[in-house]
């Protein structure tokens, strides 16, 4: 008895909500609320539990680059308009959000959540902004109101910025919510680098590393070891010969990684702050994968594996500790952008009570059961977010203007 070969493996779900190639998806809210924006300016907010908008509003006048979040209820957005904003949106604010999606014709003057911050920074290049809590130490009551979640945890935003007098490109570090310029960091001068292309960014208690990927194909680490401090480059290697597309640090903060459009991929080591540059450091592995063009590089949250999306149209899963490919995941037909883990390790979706309710609650059907339907229906409502919360999703946005949902490993 044969049996047919299994068919390529195909999306839980197909989010179809924007009419304009989406550029950056991000999950929020304990794996709630999925983020996705595009080309256009638009940025919608979905539940994962219905796969149905709760928001959809017109953040920028251009592309959006980048999509974050902090807090309960903080939301970043970097567009090519020149701008990084900073919105409110928590659970209690969609219920004033319009819904209707960009795809439907939203209209232009559709409520959008409170504004709580706007920058003025650099866009010249595709390259995203990267963030990160502050580490320094904070003020006793902030500290308190932080610890209680009343107040979000200040952050530090790294964004490119243009080239200085000594034809070198630099990046400004920002403070939230001061909204002060915390630092500038300047690229070597002796090396040619061209523009910042990706950025990624740390705070260990007050060491304050970022990263960068440049146009070269180079990457360098920079190091600040006190608040004040002049930056010390202790990193800088080319694995690339094209631009760097995306930067990613690993959960263990000991290495990063890169890719680009070329077609390798390579992790590198995170030089201590105590040391000094030294140049034997270099790439810890150089993969060619034999797929150029692959960016959007996120590592998921337990650090075991990681996702790039290629202008192939793929989506690959590379594992961490061994760099080779894992899976192909081809369902769109044109090139992909961005890619997004849920996190596997958050509180809110191992909590034996949100994954473990009783089935009799929602089964029994005697008059018991109909005198406490809104009950019955509360629990429903609580498995099934339960279960999307939990579930190990990877999200990734294409030219299509769709985004796939798939549930892996």
């Amino acid at each position: 008895m044969s049996s047919e070969p299994l068919g390529p493996l195909q999306p839980s779900f197909v989010l179809r909500g924007h009419s304009a190639q989406v550029h950056a998806v991000h999950f929020n809210q304990g794996n709630a609320r999925l983020l996705t924006a595009d080309a256009d300016g638009w940025l919608i907010s979905w539940s994962l539990a219905s796969k149905r908008p709760v928001a959809a509003w017109k953040a920028h006048d251009s592309a959006v680059l980048g999509i974050g979040s902090f807090g309960q209820d903080r939301i970043i957005t970097h567009g090519r308009d020149s701008k990084l904003a900073v919105w409110q949106l928590g659970a209690e604010d969609e219920e004033s959000m319009g819904k209707t999606l960009p795809v439907n014709n939203a209209p232009l003057t559709a409520p959008h959540p409170w504004l709580l911050h706007m920058l003025t920074v650099n866009t010249l290049n595709f390259c995203s902004f990267a963030m990160c809590l502050d580490g320094m130490p904070q003020p006793y009551p902030l500290k308190m109101a932080i610890e209680a979640k009343k107040h979000p945890p200040p952050i530090l935003v790294a964004v490119p910025n243009t080239m200085d007098s000594g034809g070198s490109f630099k990046i400004d570090v920002y403070q939230l919510p001061s909204e002060s310029r915390a630092a500038v960091i300047h690229a070597d001068r002796n090396i040619t680098t061209g523009m910042v292309m990706a950025l990624a960014i740390q705070a260990i208690s007050t060491r304050l590393q970022v990263i960068a990927g440049y146009e070269s194909g180079h990457t360098m680490v920079f190091v600040q070891s006190d608040p004040g401090a002049q930056f010390q480059r202790l990193y800088s290697a080319q694995p690339h010969s094209q631009p760097i597309l995306s930067v990613a640090i690993l959960p263990s903060q000991d290495h990063y990684i890169t890719s680009s459009a070329d077609a390798i991929v390579a992790k590198h080591p995170l030089p201590a702050v105590q040391g000094i540059w030294k140049s034997e450091l270099k790439p810890t592995k150089v993969v060619q994968t034999n797929h150029s063009g692959q960016q959007g590089l996120h590592v998921r949250s337990d650090g075991n594996i990681f996702a790039t999306a290629g202008w192939d149209a793929r989506v690959r899963v590379y594992s961490v500790k061994t760099m080779k490919e894992l899976a192909v995941l081809k369902w769109h037909k044109v090139g992909c952008y961005a890619t997004a883990f849920a996190r596997v390790d958050d509180p809110v979706s191992n909590k034996p009570e949100a994954l473990h309710i009783k089935e009799e609650a929602v089964e029994d059907t005697d008059d018991k059961a109909l005198a406490h339907q809104g009950t019955a229906v509360r629990t429903v409502q609580q498995r099934r977010e339960a279960k999307a919360q939990s579930t190990h999703w990877l999200a990734a946005g294409s030219k299509d203007g769709k985004v796939s949902l798939w549930d892996i490993y």
